[in-house]
């Protein structure tokens, strides 16, 4: 298991930019001074994560402080030793951080880890690079301040547009106030007034030229540069060269067939028509099919197709070249070439390209390389600094040379060169001056070699070493702007101010130029302006704004106020106070109010403003005040910053090992901040892991299942918050079936035998343990695939032991643990020499289909026992135990059919295979039998003993052999029920059968209906059929048990009785002398007395009367014959439908209800309107007034129960019913009658008593169903509230 640990930036979420440092303070000519501009968040937030990057990067060894004590020896050595070898670098560092003035952002990054440095990957320092760089850049004013123009958006020098779109030039700037654009064109001022067809964008510079109307792009082509200007001064836009793209078409031309002999070089010009921009050139055949390009096929960086040397299968298809155009999307074929190969061999054997000495196979000479392009033996090249180079040797010979590359006095940059286009290019990417120098390719076969030398000179368009700033002063301050560039030729430097030449602007006393740097003095208002910088030469220019403003403005705060920064326990972080300035403020920081300013120990301020926190503890939470102070007042503002533990891993996924359609899970548990929402995602490969339906993801694991190979490969487990995350990181290994073999190849080919070899498959993680080998052949069964041999997993070659005339075919099979690979794509034919038959064909049999015929059948020999062509059989019969001559015939089939044979007669029987290079071996004999005949005899004195009811034995005499005319099979007795000894019940007729095996003189007979009339005959059986019946016997089987009562009911109407009901015994087995009833009342685990009822065979209802209306009976009845009791059936009586006490009734009720919201609030609200009622009825009395009263106190809630008298219950009747036995009193209380346990102070007014037997649940519960479903239509005295109106 390798674990990562890549966490977040303590303090990241939340965090603002820091306060700017003048980074060209020095090269302005002023003194470094604390900073009072920023860039921004970004420039920030990518700082602060790269440099955190570069500080943790180390793909090897992550340890946070708290995994210290846990790490290894040799992990420990090797973080001791990088930080002992970093002491020194990481001093120096720091000095230069506090001396150099730096941008806001880039804070002291990320998490405190322990580790082993490491070189990082490229893209890491030209990340960081470029990071540094923005800390040096354009210093930014508040937008709301006076400034002049800067321009913040222009499209590319070359502008290149689709002539089927509206062309945009684009232009924007920034500025206060606004600026306003203007145009020029090849120069001249461009009148946008004058042209309908152009219009320049609201709040910008940027041109729409629109043709929707009509009109030609090209028209508007020319070199375009845009002006912005306020009353601050003018910036420049680049000067835009605008082109039109184009896509010509290809001339039209008749190509004749291009006649080359087989093995000359051979060029296939392409020549693209123009475009612009330049097109993609690609070749293919005119079916639109790529051609194959290889050391010895290829194109050319020009376009055009080579053939070092040409081959006659180079003629089986033609040659078109193809340009794609990119604006216009389209692409242009030309005319295709066609090759007529002349050659020596006109045979095409494809079994001769792969041929180790193909070209004498086919008769080439063979020749020493020769240079196709470049000609000659030396060229020269230019380049400019920062393109790609890219340099080309293409060479004949036979056969194909290869190409190496070689840099006179060095070698190759190794980071920046690659070769392509199978090693006839080396391009080398982004070059400098170093790279220029003598080049040259060595072409080589076994015929010589040739060197060509490319003499590659670096030139330079003008680029920046020292890029004029936007200067910033305060009134009386003195500065500078600095304009160096390098190139090759050096590039010349013209300043400008406002757009106009330097030397043609009013004269400044202020100001002095001194060649590529503009000194101000004393610098007033009145020197704000644009200053442009152009350095060119003839490969290009660069042009620079800069404007310089000078201000008089008190501190202020860029960042919003109060702000709230998270930060990750134990990490550094800065705490930026971004502000601005003139005169420059200096700052200082307090925490939590104090006086005293914080540097020092675990603090530090940079000279910037920047307070950077060593290492974060908890004690360091709380709020920190910045305060910016300059001559013209001061500014504050404030941070409170909160410390959250880590996030952690503790429990991290292993590395494991499954086997394909198993179930994997991969752990990972987390520890992290409380107050921080926890997210864990899952990454595959260092992707974002797509979790479909055979993934289950919960937040401690990922599970997998089914895992298939697909799965296999590396999972990170990322738990992140928005501090901060840890990576975990564990490989799964799925064995899988292996890869099929591949490359089959057969050699010494023998008459029996050859050598197979092949080349294996990837295991898929689990070794391979055997090889099958399989073989098809096109005669008997072509297309079906056979084994023939199996081999261990170690070996790749094998010799095959072949059988004589096949046409073989092979295939491999690769096995391991998990299964068996797809099979191998087969080789090549093979065909053996034919020979006679070593075997004869198996399963010989004979056996008559009728009664005078016997049918030989046989196995037919398959491609590997054949050895040769015609393959037949000579079938030989003769009557066995006789002196016949052998009857023979030659079939070509797998059977023959003898005729005219007497019955069941055995024979002799051979056959022998034969082919037309000779017969087989002398076959073994067979008896075989020819066809049977029906019996002519039947079982005589056949005797029936009767055993039981259900059973008889058998004894008869058997037949004699002769009479069998066959092989006896069986006796068979047929047998059927006639009638029942029962009057009037209907039986079935239907005969069935019992078998007796072999030749025995007695059986027996089972499974019979008792007290029936039955009749049976007995029959011989041979493989023909049955014989003549024997004699028909009569017999009567005894009174047996009857089965079980049919349809036994068991109803409950009531909580006293339970009705009984059933019917007779589908088979009665004799005569019914009556019913047996045993019940038992239980009640749960306690079970009463059984109870034995005996009923007379007509009575089929009974009525039992229970003892308690709680208890459940089971019922068992069984019917009864002479014999005895027969088959009994079981019931039990249905359960009641609450079988709990009244109290656990109550206490359920009690529970369900009163904590219920919805019951609170109505008994808050009855509450509340009972003492408003009583208010009112206060304030009538105490005037005197007068109120209704009922006349009648009592009033019953509904009719008299019949039935409560007596305690029995009727679920049809009762369920309806309201509560009996209660009455309501004028002010609305319930008064018992016989119960003093009540639901009054519980329930919703409802009234009521237990009966006797515990039917008051069930009242209550159908009353309160009933309240719930009817609402108000329940009767008045059960509602409080009516109740109490009658008070009013």
């Amino acid at each position: 298991m390798r674990r990562l640990a890549a966490r977040g930036a303590a303090g990241d979420a939340g965090e603002v930019a820091a306060p700017a440092a003048d980074s060209t303070d020095c090269a302005q000519g002023r003194s470094p001074r604390p900073p009072r501009v920023t860039l921004g968040l970004f420039v920030l937030l990518l700082c602060d994560r790269l440099i955190d990057l570069c500080a943790i990067w180390d793909p090897g060894v992550f340890l946070h402080a708290a995994g210290w004590k846990r790490a290894s020896g040799t992990a420990r050595r090797r973080l001791n030793e990088a930080e002992t070898l970093s002491s020194v670098r990481e001093a120096q560092v720091e000095r230069l951080e506090a001396a150099r003035p730096r941008r806001p952002g880039c804070r002291e990054r990320g998490p405190v880890l322990r580790m082993a440095r490491q070189q990082p990957p490229p893209w890491v320092h030209t990340a960081i690079l470029l990071c540094l760089l923005s800390l040096t850049g354009a210093i930014e004013i508040p937008m709301d301040l006076s400034q002049p123009p800067t321009i913040t958006k222009q499209s590319v020098k070359d502008h290149i547009v689709d002539p089927r779109d509206n062309i945009l030039i684009e232009c924007e700037a920034k500025g206060n106030p606004a600026p306003s654009f203007h145009w020029t064109r090849n120069s001249r001022f461009f009148n946008i007034a004058k042209d309908p067809r152009v219009s320049m964008r609201r709040r910008s510079g940027t041109l729409v030229i629109d043709f929707r109307s009509g009109g030609r792009p090209e028209e508007y082509e020319g070199e375009y540069q845009c002006f912005a200007r306020n009353k601050f001064g003018t910036a420049l836009s680049n000067r835009i060269r605008l082109q039109v793209s184009k896509s010509p078409l290809w001339p039209k031309e008749n190509l004749d067939p291009v006649v080359v002999q087989e093995g000359a070089p051979l060029t296939l010009q392409c020549n693209p028509p123009p475009g612009l921009p330049s097109p993609v050139i690609f070749w293919m055949s005119s079916s639109m099919e790529p051609i194959t390009q290889d050391k010895r096929v290829s194109q050319g960086h020009n376009g055009d197709l080579y053939f070092s040397n040409v081959m006659l299968q180079d003629m089986q298809t033609d040659y078109s070249c193809n340009a794609r155009f990119h604006f216009t999307h389209t692409i242009q074929q030309k005319n295709a070439f066609t090759l007529k190969v002349l050659t020596n061999n006109p045979y095409n054997d494809s079994s001769l390209r792969n041929h180790p000495d193909m070209y004498s196979a086919r008769g080439v000479a063979e020749r020493t390389p020769s240079f196709m392009y470049p000609q000659g033996t030396a060229s020269s090249q230019m380049v400019l600094r920062g393109m790609d180079l890219l340099l080309e040797c293409i060479a004949s010979g036979v056969p194909t040379p290869d190409i190496a590359w070689y840099k006179k006095g060095g070698d190759l940059p190794s980071d920046k060169a690659k070769f392509e286009n199978f090693n006839k290019a080396l391009r080398i990417t982004n070059v400098s001056e170093e790279d220029s120098g003598e080049y040259f390719c060595l072409a080589s076969n076994k015929m010589g070699s040739i060197r060509h030398t490319i003499s590659v000179r670096v030139k330079a368009a003008p680029y920046w070493l020292d890029e004029p700033k936007n200067l910033i002063l305060a009134p009386g301050e003195d500065g500078r702007l600095v304009c160096r560039a390098n190139g090759n030729p050096k590039p010349t430097v013209q300043w400008m101010v406002n757009g106009e030449p330097l030397q043609s602007a009013p004269p400044n006393p202020n100001r002095e130029v001194a060649g590529d740097t503009i000194i101000f003095r004393d610098t007033q208002i009145s020197s704000r302006a644009v200053y442009q910088c152009n350095t060119s030469n003839e490969h290009g220019y660069l042009l620079a704004n800069a404007f310089v403003s000078v201000l008089d403005v008190p501190p202020r705060m860029l960042s919003p106020r109060n702000q709230l920064i998270r930060v990750i326990l134990y990490n550094r972080t800065r705490l930026d106070c971004p502000f601005f300035g003139s005169p420059i403020p200096t700052l200082r920081w307090f925490k939590n109010g104090q006086g005293s300013n914080l540097d020092g120990g675990n603090y530090h301020v940079y000279e910037n403003g920047s307070l950077e926190i060593k290492m974060i503890r908890k004690e360091d939470q709380g709020i920190y005040t910045c305060v910016a102070t300059n001559i013209l007042g001061k500014a504050e503002n404030q941070v409170r910053l909160e410390v959250k533990d880590p996030t952690r891993i503790y429990r991290m996924p292993e590395d494991q090992v499954a086997k394909r359609g198993t179930t994997v899970q991969l752990e990972c548990r987390v520890k992290h901040d409380p107050s921080l929402k926890l997210t864990v995602s899952w990454l595959k490969d260092d992707e974002p892991l797509y979790i479909g339906n055979r993934m289950k993801k919960e937040d401690d694991s990922l599970t997998i299942f089914g895992v298939a190979e697909r799965d296999q490969g590396s999972y990170t487990c990322i738990a992140s918050t928005e501090l901060d995350q840890d990576l975990a990181k564990a490989h799964l290994t799925v064995l899988g079936r292996p890869d099929r073999p591949r490359d089959l190849e057969l050699t010494d080919l023998a008459e029996r035998s050859v050598r197979l070899t092949w080349i294996p498959g990837d295991d898929n993680n689990s070794p391979i343990t055997d090889y099958v080998v399989q073989f098809e052949e096109d005669q008997f069964q072509p297309g079906v695939w056979h084994d023939h041999s199996k081999f261990p997993g170690s070996v790749n070659s094998a010799v095959l032991q072949l059988s004589p005339y096949v046409n073989y075919q092979f295939r491999v099979i690769a096995v391991n643990e998990v299964g068996s690979s797809h099979p191998s794509l087969p080789s090549e034919r093979y065909r053996t020499s034919g020979a006679p038959p070593e075997s004869n064909p198996a399963d010989v049999r004979g056996e008559g289909t009728r009664k005078n015929n016997m049918e030989i059948t046989w196995t037919p020999m398959n491609a590997t026992s054949a050895f040769g062509p015609n393959l037949r059989y000579i079938v030989k019969w003769r009557r066995r135990e006789t002196r016949e001559t052998w009857n023979n015939v030659t079939v070509w089939g797998s059977r023959y059919v003898v005729g005219q044979t007497p019955v069941y007669v055995p024979y002799e029987i051979r056959v022998q295979a034969e082919n037309d290079f000779g017969k087989g071996p002398e076959p073994d004999t067979v008896i075989g039998y020819s066809g049977e005949d029906y019996p002519r005899a039947a079982p005589t004195d056949v005797k029936i003993r009767v055993l039981n009811s259900t059973a008889i034995s058998l004894q008869w005499n058997r037949v004699y052999p002769d009479t069998v005319q066959g092989q006896l099979r069986e006796y068979r007795a047929y047998y059927w029920r006639e009638s029942s000894l029962l009057k009037n019940l209907w039986v079935s007729q239907k005969r069935q059968q019992a078998s007796f095996p072999g030749d025995r003189p007695r059986g027996v007979v089972s499974r019979l209906f008792p007290y029936s009339n039955y009749k049976l005959e007995m029959v011989v059986v041979n493989g023909r059929g049955d014989g003549p019946r024997s004699e028909t016997k009569e017999f009567t089987t005894p009174e047996g048990v009857p089965s079980a009562p049919r349809r036994f009911r068991v109803r409950q109407p009531n909580l006293e009785t339970i009705n009984l009901e059933w019917d007779h015994p589908e088979h009665p087995n004799g005569i019914l002398i009556g019913y047996t009833l045993k019940y038992v009342a239980f009640n749960g685990t306690k079970l009463g007395k059984q109870i034995v009822e005996n009923f007379s065979p007509n009575q089929t209802k009974f009525t039992v009367r229970r003892a308690d209306p709680v208890s459940r009976y089971r019922f068992t009845l069984s019917a009864r014959t002479q014999v005895g009791s027969g088959e009994a059936v079981t019931e039990e009586s249905p359960a009641p439908p609450n079988e709990a006490t009244p109290t656990a009734a109550y206490t359920n009720n009690q529970a369900d209800i009163a904590t219920q919201g919805w019951f609170i609030g109505l008994m808050c609200a009855i509450a509340l309107l009972v003492l408003i009622l009583l208010i009112v009825c206060f304030i009538k009395r105490s005037r005197g007034g007068k109120y209704p009263v009922r006349e009648k106190k009592d009033v019953p809630l509904g009719p008299e129960d019949p039935k409560e008298e007596d305690g029995s219950f009727d679920y049809s009747d009762e369920d309806n019913k309201p509560l009996q036995g209660s009455q309501t009193s004028l002010d609305g209380t319930i008064k018992q009658q016989e119960s003093d346990d009540s639901l009054v102070d519980y329930g919703e007014g409802g009234e009521g008593q237990f009966n006797e037997d515990g039917s008051f649940i069930g009242q209550y519960t159908v009353k309160k169903d009933k309240e719930e479903t009817e609402g108000n239509e329940s009767s008045e005295a059960t509602s409080p509230v009516n109740a109490i109106y009658s008070l009013a």
